[in-house]
């Protein structure tokens, strides 16, 4: 099936079953958001894969106990980075250097465009590019769950600060950004199961120069 007929057919699911996803399709999903697009490379944010049900349980009150946390099969959270040091941007020009089989003094260019890139931004200003880059992830997982059939509820509606302290994001310097529920949309109780995906005509969403 198209990238377009999975798109058509997925939609932010708001009651699932609880039926368990297969391990094989979550690790599609996670490598997809792991090859999405990202400035420079330098993917400044992690994805932090939680199945236990005791723990989602206990997330349910930080995401206003929609239903979703509790019925799905694993909760993905998109956390990026709280911020990024010179020796983060020397870590990822070494790997770059290591996965391609070349001297690290071979990538000074790249190093210079990347930590010119993070240190010519206030902090605030890179925590919300890191913010930005994550969502390029987070849309890439979605499209990633529609293709392999899985049914994944975006969310946003939950206390970051609180979930950071619960999962112990901020010792790690993560900030949780959103929300993945993946599994299997319970069509009895999901009064958006069955309805019409309605989206803007293609003649007002385009826009043509």
């Amino acid at each position: 099936m198209s990238i377009l007929d999975s798109l058509k057919w997925r939609y932010a699911v708001k009651r699932m079953t609880g039926e368990k996803v297969a391990q094989e399709k979550v690790d599609v999903v996670v490598e997809a958001a792991r090859h999405a697009a990202t400035s420079i490379g330098l993917q400044p944010f992690s994805v932090i894969v939680i199945e236990d049900p005791e723990l989602r349980k206990q997330i349910a009150p930080i995401a206003f106990n929609q239903p979703q946390i509790t019925e799905s099969s694993h909760l993905l959270v998109f956390a990026a980075w709280a911020d990024m040091t010179e020796a983060q941007v020397d870590e990822f020009v070494q790997h770059v250097a290591n996965e391609r089989g070349i001297p690290v003094a071979n990538l000074k260019g790249l190093k210079d465009m990347a930590w010119g890139a993070v240190s010519g931004k206030t902090p605030e200003h890179r925590y919300e590019w890191f913010v930005r880059q994550t969502y390029i992830a987070f849309g890439t997982a979605i499209a990633a769950a529609a293709t392999e059939r899985i049914d994944a509820s975006p969310m946003e509606g939950f206390n970051g600060p609180a979930l950071d302290a619960f999962l112990g994001l901020d010792k790690k310097g993560l900030r949780a950004v959103t929300l993945l529920a993946l599994g299997h949309r319970d069509e009895a109780n999901d009064m958006f199961a069955n309805a019409k995906k309605v989206r803007r005509p293609r003649e007002k969403f385009e826009v043509k120069l």
